[in-house]
């Protein structure tokens, strides 16, 4: 498991493990993780959590948030990256993430020509840290196939430039939106399948049948109305 170790002054105050999909960070004392000093922010940061991945996003603090030295709204977190709040530094540590999963995962633009499952973008660390997220999911679905039947799902755009096209979601994890604009993933797990947002900008959120999707997975039922970047999916199963 992913685990933050907040430092001060080079000397640990405390340890957190990532055990939630959001975890907040802040000077007020209602964040997951509060670090009381004026340097902070009261809501300063989030990160949120995938599986074996962790994405950090800042929430327009005073100070800024900062991987590594350079300043940041949002970043994926990989192991031994440094993250600085004021005069607190955050340790990020994650032994478990690997490179190699790539090939479990599918990155649909539904707003590019043709629906590539793949394309270099504006974004590509988050590609590259999406594209480990499927491991876990792939592990879980496998051991739990010889158990029970896995449900097959498909998805047809209803709106834009691909409006008709139909795709059959065969990955653990399948990725869709626009990177920098809005990204939400749809993972495949043994009690169905499940759409949670990735990256956002400002408030904007995607949607499931006209609801707003934030860091909490929601469950997709058949015929399911999704709305990412602007683009119109409808959801099967089958």
């Amino acid at each position: 498991m992913a685990k933050l170790t907040v430092t001060f002054n080079d000397q640990v105050v405390a340890e957190h493990d990532l055990d939630k999909e959001e975890m907040t960070i802040g000077r007020k004392p209602d964040n997951d993780i509060q670090i009381d000093n004026l340097a902070v922010s009261g809501h300063h940061c989030r990160i949120l959590t995938i599986l074996n991945d962790s994405f950090l996003e800042d929430r327009n603090s005073t100070n800024g948030t900062y991987v590594n030295g350079s300043l940041v709204k949002k970043h994926a977190l990989q192991d031994g990256d440094v993250i600085v709040i004021g005069k607190h530094r955050l340790n990020y540590s994650n032994e478990q993430a690997s490179e190699d999963d790539f090939d479990r995962t599918m990155i649909i633009r539904p707003d590019a020509a043709g629906m590539p499952e793949k394309e270099n973008t504006e974004n590509e660390s988050l590609d590259r840290s999406v594209g480990k997220l499927g491991a876990e999911l792939v592990a879980e679905s496998e051991k739990q196939a010889q158990q029970q039947p896995t449900q097959k799902a498909r998805l047809r755009v209803v709106s834009g430039t691909n409006a008709g096209k139909e795709l059959e979601i065969t990955k653990a994890l399948t990725t869709l939106g626009k990177p920098g604009v809005q990204v939400a993933a749809i993972t495949r797990r043994p009690h169905g399948f499940f759409l949670i947002q990735v990256e956002g900008k400002d408030q904007s959120h995607p949607t499931v049948n006209g609801q707003a999707v934030g860091t909490e997975a929601v469950k997709l039922d058949d015929s399911a109305v999704i709305e990412v970047a602007g683009v119109k999916m409808e959801f099967f199963l089958s």
